[in-house]
């Protein structure tokens, strides 16, 4: 489980991030980085999302929500987070084709997704 300081909660930050426009996709997820910290020292944020048109068994959406908050824990933990970190905010959305994947499979898609961040 991420620290709270690590969690994307509120609505108007969702809002925001989405709106930068900054998009990468690969095998099943998403991920929208936010606008670039002006600070070193505000840790990022970090959200969650699998919508009910993904799937309705909310079984499968939170399975698919654990396996991504895990792999980035993870990811975190051990520091290989290239550019991901200049960013205020980002948001993993999975939708149907991550949704029968195993965990190292969405692992190895997030990591990807991370690596290919690039500075806007």
């Amino acid at each position: 489980m991420l620290k709270k300081e690590f969690r994307l909660k509120n609505k108007n930050a969702f809002t925001a991030t989405y709106r930068v426009k900054n998009s990468y996709h690969k095998g099943g997820i998403t991920l929208f980085a936010g606008i670039l910290k002006k600070d070193e020292n505000i840790p990022t944020r970090v959200g969650f999302v699998v919508s009910k048109k993904t799937h309705k068994r909310a079984v499968k959406r939170n399975r698919l929500k654990r396996l991504m908050r895990e792999s980035y824990r993870l990811i975190l933990k051990s520091g290989d987070c290239g550019n991901s970190q200049k960013f205020m905010s980002l948001i993993f959305v999975g939708n149907e084709k991550a949704l029968g994947k195993n965990f190292q499979e969405i692992d190895d898609i997030i990591k990807y997704l991370i690596k290919g961040i690039k500075n806007v």
